[in-house]
């Protein structure tokens, strides 16, 4: 029988252009060479649209919207030389990471014109223009400023759904990523207002023909499942909706992280091993 292979459908964040990640882009693409990957996606996050969207650790750095932007033009000049250096043993796409913020409406399109990268990864980092990722102070701050933790949910997963509509990126990043430090989260998702959006959100995905990430960094990080949720996973099974590994790793430390657990949860819930590969933009 043939061994399902290693892909990264989100993943490969480098020192070299992310500043909360370590290593350069070429060691890390050499690891998912000598782990055996037959392609990945190189999805590095998109420069913020403004100071308000910088991370605490890039404001310290003193990186600023344009200096990052800067820096995200190299990374994409370097990973179509690398791209095109290791393609007798790698497929690489050269891809991008963007982000729902204020003014993503606009400048997620003039980065997509600018840079033409392959194919972009839809992901949520902020609610209503507020972090939560960053931190667990962080995360409650948001929580507080918008009434509780059942209406970030509500409205992470109303502001996926605006951004899916709009931009249709090939994949959606981490799904459930708005529950990244809830230790009640498998009761909440359960909540109806949740759950109905949650399965409006897969209904669209389904829709527009889109791949979901399964996010293993959840794992990397201790968490007791990726993004996505298994309940969630399920609902998305039913629909027929295409399911790929994302690592998404940020360092040579977590490249190909919990790769073997996360095929094997979808490999026992009946999803097709045999990975779709993201539809490229078409210039």
């Amino acid at each position: 029988m043939k061994k399902t292979s290693f892909v990264s459908v989100h993943g490969g964040h480098s020192g070299q252009f992310c500043h909360h990640a370590t290593d350069s882009l070429e060691e890390i693409i050499l690891l998912y060479i000598e782990k055996g990957f037959s392609w990945v996606g190189i999805t590095e996050h998109a420069p913020p649209v403004s100071d308000a969207f910088l991370y605490p650790c890039e404001r310290e750095a003193g990186l600023t919207p344009e200096s990052s932007l800067k820096i995200f033009g190299e990374f994409m000049v370097e990973c179509r030389r690398l791209q095109k250096k290791h393609s007798s043993k790698i497929e690489i796409f050269t891809a991008m990471e963007i982000e729902t913020c204020s003014g993503y409406q606009e400048f997620i399109p003039f980065l997509i014109k600018k840079f033409r990268p392959d194919y972009i990864v839809g992901s949520i980092h902020f609610v209503d223009d507020i972090g939560f990722d960053y931190s667990r102070e962080e995360y409650d701050i948001a929580v507080k400023t918008v009434g509780g933790k059942d209406e970030l949910y509500c409205r992470y997963f109303d502001q996926q759904y605006t951004m899916l509509k709009l931009l249709k990126p090939a994949v959606v990043g981490h799904f459930d990523l708005i529950r990244i430090f809830d230790a009640e989260y498998k009761k909440r998702l359960q909540h109806p207002e949740i759950l109905n959006r949650i399965e409006r959100n897969l209904v669209l995905i389904k829709e527009l023909d889109l791949i979901m990430d399964f996010n293993l960094r959840a794992l990397f990080k201790g968490a007791d499942e990726p993004y996505i949720s298994r309940v969630i996973l399920e609902m998305a099974r039913k629909l027929k909706i295409p399911v790929v590994p994302g690592d998404d790793s940020h360092g040579l430390n977590s490249v190909g992280n919990s790769m073997e657990e996360g095929i094997a949860i979808l490999a026992e819930l009946g999803f097709d091993t045999h990975w779709r590969k993201p539809s490229k933009i078409d210039y």
